[in-house]
């Protein structure tokens, strides 16, 4: 019997290797038996009990035959463990890494370290290569495939604590600008979603920031300004946050202060613009739009396609570093574009002086600033290349006291709205995000009469998981919701600057279709919209039930319930802000936008919605679209092929005539409104010439559409050319 036992056992084991975690069971004993014997339990198995002794309802069985267990350092299964497991030098280091369980490290846990870092016998600056090479590899695909899917995308939470324990060494390092970026990549890589799991590890995340505010340098201040504006994960940002207001405190400036100040300038000389001597060879560094751009002339001084062969040889540790800021640059013009953009409900007020080092003349944030309208002394004005001139074309002359602030249209006289566009477009300036065509949201007669609340977004259809991300990212919090007895607030948005709080009601909606409308985690795939309500920052919060059921007040201890504010007592601009976020919310997250539901989903449930949306009346993100095809139609290169009118593009091809809904994008074709299904790609980008902002996706789908259908006999897309062709 026992010699059976014996064959079967390791069968059992490499079984066991391949999942992610095991409840423990009978599991105790056989690793006691198995061991007695003489055995060893193999590495994949050891991963896969140690996995298990660490969740909260393990066994205490298992957690001490897990003691007994002698496998490797670091659990196998994830490329980065078992790249820092080849080298034997740092099984120790390792090892104490892994003991990193806490949210911070203690002083006894760093002095240890300390005492390992000096008895490694290596240079600090090779640890340092090495542990940023690890942590490199974090979010590559695992080594040992599991069959729980679930978890083939989650971090090992063995490993985990050793990944923690590594970012806690990295601030005792000597500084380097590599230190930072890598902890800036990891906090970012543990936050990225698993699909029905969330982030892929908080905990390490938030180990990352802490690292990064202990970290000296103004390299890892601009890594906290940074996640201050990509993190959504609410722990992670808190403690984002409270780095930031600690330096701002230690050197006695504001909040908004510090991220101003903590922008680097990766070098650049000039506004968006360096040059890098390489031996004989030059590289020049421009920003262009959204990106940094690299070209290089040789030693004559002639421009040349590819890095030359003297650099890449003789200078390939600064190439590096220069590849590596390049990337950085990217990272942070994405990121303080997305400040800037939030600075609108900031009430933010800049005097002349600081705001022209920080902003206009800053040799990054300068490349966003030029190209944004601002107030000074009450004026707009624009960089026109040479200076700040109002609308007119008239220099500046302002104090250096002079105030500043981020011009809104909201409250604008249409004259100087339309001045301030035709401005822009005569310098040839895109903006980095909508500004001069922003769009305003107004009370509506609707509005006004049902005083407390607006229902212009409501009784739509959204992706929940799409809407979820996008609230984060425009800095709602909201809580995803699932098909089970749980309640939830709505989707909310605190404005302490103004003293008040955004709701846009949302509740789940499975289409009457559990398994059908429901992730494999039990998340509902779709929401369904009710009103916008503005709130006392400080009122107590609205919940319902996650399925519906309609929001009441929850009161705790005797509190008394909070009526909504009036519409008309919100500022215009805070109205006509929050109005936006959730039109685009609607507008980006609905299934109307998605040209693949023309069957209307499960059941064809929402078949009515998605046609109502997807071919109806324009919004008002639609309208600033149409406003802008009018003017910039006439100049492509298909201009006599197309028109506008009312809610579509038309475009006339050789074999058909087509309408492109304005709002959606999606098509119908001539002459009986028969749809086409063209599924844009994601890098979709036409050239489409002069445009005036950056990042309004749809208007690129509809563009390319249109280039694509005018051009119709070209087309060798079987999925489209059936449906053209079709009687």
């Amino acid at each position: 019997m026992t010699e059976h036992l014996d064959r079967a056992q390791p069968a059992a084991f490499e079984q066991l290797g391949r999942t992610y975690h095991t409840y423990g069971g009978s599991w105790s004993a056989r690793v006691r038996g198995w061991l007695a014997a003489g055995h060893t339990v193999p590495a994949a198995a050891v991963a896969t009990l140690r996995r298990s002794a660490l969740i909260s309802y393990s066994s205490s069985d298992l957690s001490a035959a897990v003691g007994q267990l002698s496998g490797p350092v670091l659990n196998v299964g994830e490329q980065w463990a078992e790249e820092a497991m080849a080298d034997g030098r740092w099984s120790a280091l390792l090892a104490h890494a892994a003991t990193a369980t806490a949210a911070r490290p203690s002083a006894k846990w760093e002095k240890t370290a300390r005492a390992l870092i000096d008895g490694t016998g290596v240079a600090p600056d090779v640890l340092r290569e090495a542990v940023v090479g690890w942590l490199a590899l974090v979010d590559r695909p695992r080594t040992i495939p599991v069959t729980d899917g679930w978890y083939q995308n989650q971090l090992d939470p063995y490993n985990a604590n050793a990944l923690r324990g590594l970012a806690w060494l990295l601030p005792l390092l000597p500084a380097h600008p590599e230190i930072p970026r890598a902890l800036g990549r990891l906090v970012e890589t543990c936050l990225r979603k698993v699909a029905g799991l969330g982030p892929r590890n908080p905990k390490v995340a938030n180990a990352g920031v802490v690292s990064l505010a202990r970290t000296e340098g103004e390299a890892a201040l601009a890594e906290l300004a940074r996640l201050s504006a990509r993190v959504t994960f609410k722990g992670t940002l808190k403690l984002v946050d409270s780095a930031l207001e600690q330096r701002a405190a230690a050197l006695g400036l504001t909040r908004e202060e510090i991220e101003e100040l903590a922008v680097p300038a990766y070098g650049l000389d000039e506004v968006g613009r360096a040059g890098f001597p390489f031996g004989e060879a030059v590289a020049l560094l421009e920003v262009r739009g959204p990106k940094a751009v690299l070209s290089w002339r040789n030693a004559a001084g002639k421009a040349v396609k590819s890095v030359p062969a003297a650099v890449r040889q003789d200078h390939a540790e600064e190439l590096k570093e220069l590849k590596a800021a390049v990337k950085d640059i990217d990272k942070m013009l994405s990121a303080q574009a997305e400040r800037l953009d939030r600075q609108f409900l900031a009430r933010r007020v800049w005097a002349y002086g600081p705001w022209r080092e920080r902003y206009l003349d800053h040799p990054l944030v300068g490349t966003l600033a030029r190209r944004l309208v601002w107030t000074v002394a009450g004026l707009p004005a624009v960089f026109d290349g040479t200076g700040l001139r109002t609308l007119a074309g008239d220099p500046l002359c302002v104090h250096e006291d002079a105030e500043v602030r981020l011009w809104h249209p909201i409250g604008r006289e249409p004259a100087e709205v339309a001045a301030v566009r035709e401005r822009l477009e005569a310098l040839g300036i895109t903006q980095p995000f909508k500004q001069a065509h922003r769009e305003v949201y107004p009370l509506t007669e609707a509005e006004r009469n049902t005083g407390t609340y607006s229902n212009r977004f409501a009784a739509h259809v959204l992706r929940q998981h799409q809407f979820h991300a996008l609230a984060a990212a425009r800095g709602w919090r909201n809580k995803l919701r699932l098909g089970v007895d749980d309640s939830a607030p709505p989707a909310t948005r605190e404005l302490p600057q103004w003293g008040l709080r955004a709701e846009y009601w949302i509740e789940g909606d499975d289409g009457g279709d559990y398994h059908a409308g429901t992730t494999g985690s039990g998340s509902y795939l779709r929401l369904t919209t009710d009103q916008v309500r503005f709130y006392p920052i400080d009122a107590p919060q609205n919940w319902a039930h996650c399925g519906g059921g309609g929001y009441s007040m929850y009161l705790p201890d005797g509190l008394a319930p909070v009526e909504p504010l009036p519409l008309t007592e919100i500022p215009e601009l805070v109205l006509s802000e929050v109005l936006r976020d959730v039109d685009l919310f609607v507008g980006v997250a609905s299934v109307g936008n998605d040209p693949t539901w023309s069957d209307g989903g499960p059941e064809g449930r929402f078949r009515e919605y998605w046609t109502s949306y997807g071919f109806g009346e324009l919004n008002q993100s639609a309208e600033t679209r149409r406003a802008l095809l009018e003017r910039l139609v006439p100049r492509l290169a298909i201009a006599g092929r197309c028109s506008i009118e009312g809610r579509f593009l038309h475009v006339r091809g050789e074999l058909r005539t087509y309408k492109i809904h304005l709002g959606s994008g999606n098509i119908l074709m001539e002459p009986n409104d028969q749809y086409l299904c063209i599924v844009p790609k994601s890098t979709t980008s036409p050239d489409a010439g002069y445009l005036p902002y950056e990042g309004d996706r749809t208007l690129a789908v509809i563009l390319s559409k249109a280039m694509l259908l005018a051009g119709d006999t070209a087309i060798t897309d079987p999925t489209i050319t059936s449906q053209i062709r079709r009687a």
